[in-house]
């Protein structure tokens, strides 16, 4: 014999039991867990502002999200995360301007050779019109990624075995650069031929005569110990690079009008910081240079460089336009 539920027994079991799935969905809310991944060593300091950043979000959210951070290619290597974004494995990334560029082109423009006078002018335009311009540009092509800040990562510079002042002095050199076509530009320009020897393996190539230079920051200058197989650090600063902070567009989109603005103060306060601290750095290495025996050569003419290279900077490899160069050039 079946037992007759009574009617106003029924209706407060349903109210119950909605009222716990409502509980259990607030719960899920008030609790979510993003995966932020980049390819620097935990060391670094962009890997310990991440963790600044994870913290104050949480803080400021009152811990609706916590963001746990993994570094050093944990996730795979750079163009893996970046595809993470879209694929929803990974919420947040780093990653360079030439990465952005593979999918809207113009941002290609914060690492040209030769377009940045110095940091305070990258500075300046890290908050410009023109780059949230390109940021948006960015957001629409990628199908709504969020780049919520950007930091400077540092200036290139080429190492070698003897002094280089002008671009006639790099006419045949043979340098190893990145395999990306905005670091072909710079050696086109000058004359040099490049190498693109994976980043591991310059060290040796160096060491063996197989390149007879590199280019890089001064902090990777360092910590990969070119300066024991180089005589001189040219401060050609050619290239100014640059590392976005970008939210995926799952995340971004899922976020209110004020979580939206917590992400971004938050992101923008630190890559502010880091840039700082990176330039300072900067400064912090030429005596430490100096110190180990090697030539800090300062006597470059970057004004003969930048002649000679921004023919090239509306060529066949630039991939942004005279108006996105106009813009920038005026930024002071």
């Amino acid at each position: 014999m079946r037992k007759v539920v009574p009617l106003a027994l029924m209706f407060v079991m349903i109210t119950v039991y909605l009222g716990a799935e409502g509980r259990q969905e607030e719960s899920s809310d008030t609790s979510r867990e993003l995966r932020w991944a980049h390819v620097y060593d935990p060391n670094d300091t962009f890997h310990q502002w991440a963790l600044w950043v994870a913290e104050k979000i949480e803080e400021r959210t009152e811990g609706r999200y916590t963001i746990e951070i993994f570094p050093a290619s944990s996730l795979g290597p750079e163009a893996d995360i970046v595809e993470g974004l879209s694929l929803g494995t990974v919420d947040i990334i780093y990653t360079g301007a030439a990465f952005m560029a593979n999918t809207y082109g113009p941002i290609g423009i914060a690492e040209a050779p030769f377009v940045f006078r110095d940091y305070e002018h990258w500075k300046a335009f890290s908050t410009s019109e023109l780059f949230d311009s390109l940021a948006d540009g960015y957001q629409d092509a990628s199908g709504g990624h969020k780049i919520a800040s950007v930091t400077y990562f540092g200036a290139r510079n080429v190492t070698s075995n003897r002094p280089i002042n002008t671009p006639e002095d790099m006419a045949g050199l043979k340098i190893r650069v990145p395999n990306a076509p905005l670091y072909l530009l710079f050696t086109e320009a000058v004359g040099a031929n490049a190498a693109p020897i994976a980043f591991a393996e310059v060290y040796l190539a160096l060491q063996q005569g197989v390149v007879d230079a590199q280019e890089n920051p001064m902090p990777f200058i360092r910590s990969m110990k070119f300066y024991e197989v180089q005589d001189y650090i040219n401060v050609t600063q050619h290239i100014f690079n640059s590392a976005g902070t970008i939210i995926g567009a799952a995340l971004w989109d899922s976020l209110s009008e004020t979580d939206k603005q917590i992400f971004v103060e938050v992101m923008r306060t630190a890559a502010a910081r880091n840039s700082d601290e990176v330039n300072q750095l900067e400064a912090e290495l030429v005596p430490w240079f100096q110190d180990q025996g090697i030539v800090v050569n300062q006597e470059v003419d970057r004004a003969a460089f930048m002649d000679a290279v921004r023919p090239s900077l509306l060529g066949p490899r630039a991939v942004w336009d005279a108006t996105h160069l106009e813009r920038l050039e005026r930024i002071r």
